[in-house]
């Protein structure tokens, strides 16, 4: 019998100021460091805060890890099944 499968992760995609951000990051231990947090939204999109708003628009959330020095500023669209990546600092 084959061995089950953990919780579907969420797929995540970068708005186009984010690609930018990511193309901008040359350095190894940075984008390894990016890598890890990805994992942990796409496993868990909740995983961040909420920021305050307005209830126009998408429901921002900010997910930072002081040990990696990661933050990014994310939404999940309404199936819960995308992230899409809104601001990245390393």
């Amino acid at each position: 019998m084959p061995a089950p499968h953990g919780p579907r992760r969420a797929q995540v995609a970068f708005s186009d100021s984010a690609a930018k951000q990511l193309d901008a990051i040359t350095n190894e231990a940075e984008l390894h460091a990016l890598d890890r947090t990805l994992v942990v939204i796409s496993v868990d999109p909740e995983a961040g805060e909420l920021l305050p708003g307005n209830g126009t628009g998408p429901r921002l959330r900010q997910y930072v890890d002081e040990v990696e020095r990661v933050r990014l500023v994310y939404w999940v669209t309404a199936l819960k099944t995308v992230v899409v990546v809104a601001f990245i600092e390393v």
